[in-house]
């Protein structure tokens, strides 16, 4: 398979920051991902805009949720979107991130939804992500969405034996409150069963996990999409927003769009300047990623990987990582707080050393791909998939915090109801706003380097 047209007509930015940046594109190459170099030939797009227009909805953002909140408009509305995109199709995070599919979105569990919200709206958020993986599924089905799916479902590995019991009570509360598919595995299970992770203490497995080629499901949906009628206009950032009589007026290097219904699905990529009324509800967070080369046999027994599926450590700042169907490792993690810092060779170390402690066998491996990106986390730790009230037309789907793969074909659909003008269910994602910190802002960064170091003591002290 060919790698796809890197473009080239800008160097690709590795120290791209979402908070210290002015713009955002136009015509830059994509970030070196694995995904990108072996994903093909991306399908056509219908150009940068090029004039000035009038549509019905403009979404901003060509990832996952922009082209499922077209695709949706398109199926369940007969709304034909015009999707406005920065740079390439899938730029940001849709082509960076690690390809796993879980049953879940933002940051918090189960137990920590009942904690915030009770269990009747757990089990409405529980149902709302079960209905979410039949949509993933069923998307990936119907249209014939060639993305290498891995079924399998989800292990969440103990880093340590002290999570054991937390783990324990988790899977328990899945399978007697939500009547989910949910199991403890002991280390000696796992080794058998599923990877020999020499730091693995035990895994709760969960039914619902799918790994996936990142980028040729953004390239699938991208498909989808304009065969449904939606137009998808790349090298178009948005540099300027206006709100005139009802009418948003979206300016871009080539033209102004006018619409009167617009949604955001920029995830961490879009700069503070967008709009007002996004800025800084989101603190994006760098995550880094890295591929080996293809393991020989001897490595493969050694590494102990029997599955293809999503493994995930129950670290705070934790590794998520997989095999890819070509015999190469996937791992990544938490990295970087700025874009500056971000090729700090500390960092690549860092996670070098994270993969050799769970394969000792894989230290000081080849590496095929390195690559870094930015993670949409929220600051109460879940998205939001609303509408503003205060400005008439305007919506948006953010705060995924990492857990977007899956999700964000089902947000995309909620998206394209609320911008149709229906309901979604009634559920804390749908009817608030993204929290924002107020007076915090300027130090969220410095609090975020504290915590990072608070974090690392309690995910490695025994």
């Amino acid at each position: 398979m060919q790698p796809i047209d890197k473009r080239g007509s800008v160097p690709f930015d590795p120290h791209y920051d979402p908070m210290t940046a002015r713009t955002l594109g136009p015509g830059s190459d994509y970030a070196p991902t694995y995904w990108i170099g072996t994903a093909g030939p991306a399908p056509e797009g219908d150009g940068p805009v090029t004039r000035d227009m009038d549509v019905d909805v403009a979404v901003i953002g060509s990832g996952y949720t922009g082209l499922s909140t077209a695709i949706h408009l398109a199926k369940e509305h007969g709304i034909k979107a015009t999707v406005l995109e920065a740079n390439g199709v899938a730029y940001g995070c849709s082509t960076r991130n690690g390809g796993q599919a879980q049953i879940s979105a933002g940051r918090l569990k189960r137990s920590q939804w009942i904690d915030r919200w009770g269990l009747d709206v757990a089990r409405g958020m529980h149902n709302e992500m079960v209905e979410a993986f039949a949509l993933f599924r069923g998307l990936l089905r119907d249209h014939d969405i060639q993305c290498d799916p891995q079924e399998g479902g989800h292990y969440y590995i103990a880093h340590k034996a002290s999570v054991m019991p937390t783990l324990e009570a988790e899977a328990k509360l899945l399978r007697d409150t939500f009547g989910y598919d949910a199991r403890m595995l002991s280390r000696d299970e796992l080794f058998a069963n599923a990877v020999r992770d020499q730091e693995a203490h035990g895994a709760m497995w969960e039914a619902d996990g799918v790994s996936i080629h990142a980028a040729k499901l953004a390239f699938g949906y991208l498909r989808v999409a304009r065969e449904l009628g939606a137009t998808v206009h790349p090298d178009s950032p948005v540099q300027g927003w206006e709100l005139k009589n009802g009418v948003h007026h979206l300016r871009t290097p080539g033209g102004i769009m006018r619409a009167r219904r617009v949604a955001v699905a920029t995830a961490a990529y879009a700069t503070r300047g967008l709009h007002s009324r996004l800025r800084d509800r989101l603190m994006p967070i760098m995550s880094n990623s890295i591929v080996t080369r293809v393991l020989t046999p001897s490595e493969l027994e050694a590494v102990g990987i029997r599955t293809m599926s999503p493994l995930t450590d129950t670290r705070t700042l934790r590794h998520y990582y997989r095999l890819l169907p070509d015999n190469r490792l996937q791992i990544g993690s938490r990295a970087a707080i700025t874009g500056r810092d971000a090729a700090n060779p500390a960092h690549l170390n860092g996670l070098r050393e994270g993969m050799a402690r769970k394969f000792p066998a894989l230290r000081g491996i080849d590496l095929d791909y390195s690559w870094w990106g930015w993670v949409d986390v929220s600051h109460d730790m879940m998205p939001r998939i609303t509408g503003l009230p205060d400005t008439p037309g305007l919506f948006y789907s953010l705060g995924y915090g990492g857990n977007g793969v899956m999700y964000s074909a089902m947000a995309g659909r909620r998206l394209a109801q609320l911008v149709a003008g229906k309901t979604a269910p009634d559920l804390p994602i749908f009817n608030t706003e993204l929290p924002h910190e107020g007076w915090k802002t300027p130090f969220r960064r410095l609090g975020q380097w504290g915590l990072y170091h608070l974090y690392h003591y309690r995910d490695e002290r025994t």
